[in-house]
Order: C-alpha cells, then sequence, then structure tokens
C-alpha cells in the first residue's frame, strides 16, 4: 500500500494548510500487472468544525478493499471559511488527476465523497466545479479539478427550512447572512453535476434527510443519474454503521443500514468500474 501524507498549500501565507492521506494499491506484476484504478477522495464531516475520525481511515481501507484507490482529506475548519476547504479539496483533485500516471489513477474516474459536512464540501465541488470562482483563484483549469462523480452520506445540502445552521454559521463565519443561499446547493446542479449515489437514514434529527432529497429532486430535474438509499433506522453520523466506526458504548451500530457501503461497491462497480469490463469477456 502507498500510504503518504501530502501537503495542500494555502495560495496565500496566513492560511492553514490541509493534508491528503493516500491509501492507494502498489502495482504488483502478480495481480494486474499495470492496472490503473478510480480513486475515491473522502471528506470527513464535522460541521466544518472538525474532521471526525468515524469518517476517515476505517472508510478508507474499507473501500480499498473493494479494488479502488482511496485517500482522506483533512481539510481546515472553523475559524477558517469558505471558500477555504473548497480550495483545498479541488487542489487535492487537481493532485490526484495531475499525478495520476505517477499512482496508476484513472484521471477519468475520480470519485469525492463526503459525510455530513463533508458532504456538503464534496457536493460544493460538484456544483461549483464548472463555474469559474475556483479555477480563476486557483488558476486551475476546470477539467482538472472535476469529480467524475460523488458518494454523499448524509449530507449537510439545504440552508434554507430543514437545514443544518451550525454547518452554514462554522463555514460562512461573518458572511453567513451573504452567501446563506448561495451555498444551499440544491440551488446549485446544474446538467453538469456528476453522478452521485447517495444515503440517509428516516431518523436523522440532526441533518434532517429532506437535505438529500432537495439534492436528488434537483438532480432529477436536471436529468443527471442518482442513486438514492433511505434507511429507516440511524442516528447521524454513524459512518460504516458497524463496529468499525462506532463508540465504545456502541453508539453507531446501525444493522439496518450497515448495508450502505454493498450497495455503493454495486454502484461503484457498474459506473467507475476499477478492472478493465472488455477483459472479462
Amino acid at each position: 500500500m502507498i500510504h503518504e501524507k501530502i501537503i495542500i498549500e494555502s495560495e496565500k501565507k496566513d492560511q492553514p494548510e490541509a493534508c491528503m492521506m493516500t491509501y492507494f494499491w502498489e502495482e504488483s506484476q502478480e495481480l494486474y500487472p499495470g492496472q490503473v484504478r478510480p480513486v475515491i477522495l473522502i471528506c470527513p464531516g464535522g460541521a466544518y468544525r472538525m474532521t471526525s475520525d468515524r469518517e476517515a481511515e476505517a472508510v478508507a481501507v474499507k473501500f480499498m478493499s473493494m479494488g479502488y484507490h482511496t485517500a482522506v482529506l483533512r481539510y481546515s475548519v472553523a475559524p477558517a471559511v469558505y471558500p477555504t476547504a473548497l480550495h483545498q479539496l479541488a487542489k487535492a483533485v487537481s493532485i490526484l488527476r495531475n499525478r495520476s500516471a505517477q499512482w496508476l489513477i484513472d484521471p477519468e474516474k475520480i470519485i469525492v465523497m463526503g459525510f455530513s459536512a463533508g458532504g456538503h464540501l464534496a457536493a460544493s465541488l460538484g456544483t461549483f466545479w464548472n463555474k469559474g470562482e475556483i479555477t480563476e483563484a486557483l488558476k486551475l483549469r476546470a477539467e482538472e479539478i472535476r469529480p467524475n462523480g460523488m458518494i454523499l452520506c448524509y449530507p449537510v445540502i439545504s440552508s434554507g427550512q430543514f437545514g443544518h445552521e451550525e454547518s452554514f454559521r462554522n463555514l460562512l463565519g461573518e458572511r453567513y447572512g451573504e452567501l446563506k443561499e448561495k451555498m444551499s446547493l440544491e440551488n446549485q446542479v446544474d446538467q453538469d453535476t456528476p453522478r452521485t449515489f447517495l444515503w440517509h437514514t428516516f431518523e436523522d434529527t440532526t441533518v434532517l434527510p429532506e437535505n438529500s432529497l432537495s439534492f436528488v429532486r434537483a438532480m432529477v430535474k436536471n436529468g443527471n443519474p442518482v442513486e438514492y438509499h433511505l434507511f429507516p433506522e440511524g442516528i447521524h453520523g454513524i459512518g460504516l454503521g458497524n463496529e468499525l466506526t462506532a463508540n465504545p458504548n456502541g453508539r453507531g451500530i446501525v444493522r439496518a443500514c450497515e448495508e450502505w457501503s454493498s450497495l455503493c461497491e454495486k454502484w461503484l462497480n457498474r459506473e467507475f468500474p476499477w478492472w478493465n469490463p472488455e477483459d472479462q469477456k
């Protein structure tokens, strides 16, 4: 395994750095020599106040075991404000794409995954990559920062009636009133928003399931492929839903939605297979 810490430098000296931890398959002459693989870049949640361990390494290792390269982005949180974290994610995607030959990454299969506020961050890149603001600020081309797919796990989406106010206040700081509507991402979906796998739980009282429903409706309205699962049980922030991401007291073990990762694997295998389907014929 190629396990490296990649520093994501800020464009200004007074801004904080982020880091990306890689969990990449090493090339094997015995197993699929020269095999390029999709990469899943994971953004943990934490209300833009922290990045949760519950949604980081265990998730990366789980999806690596499915045959995918993975990486975890530890992005900047409050007191850092928008667009700091979004710029860090865009830079991370550009690094993965520009160094794809070195790491045997398929540059057309870069998927961003996010949990809770990390889901808002991932969806922000998915909806803003083509609108010019990020590329102008970072001096990058839109195609360098474009995610090819998204996996959104109980994401913060809306800043309206069903919004998670703490996340938006941490993200926007003093510009909360000015940018609140802009950062309600159901309003930013267009025909260039990438195909998405999305799941939520009916019992989530922290980030209400109306958040994901609003994004699904916007995706359907724009003719974008989306797969959505709403599980009947489960509190907010359960990660994988099993012992790997649970608290010592068992909080976070929810068998009713533990299957989400298996459903996501099936989606990935259809939309972004890590092997060449032609080789299987």
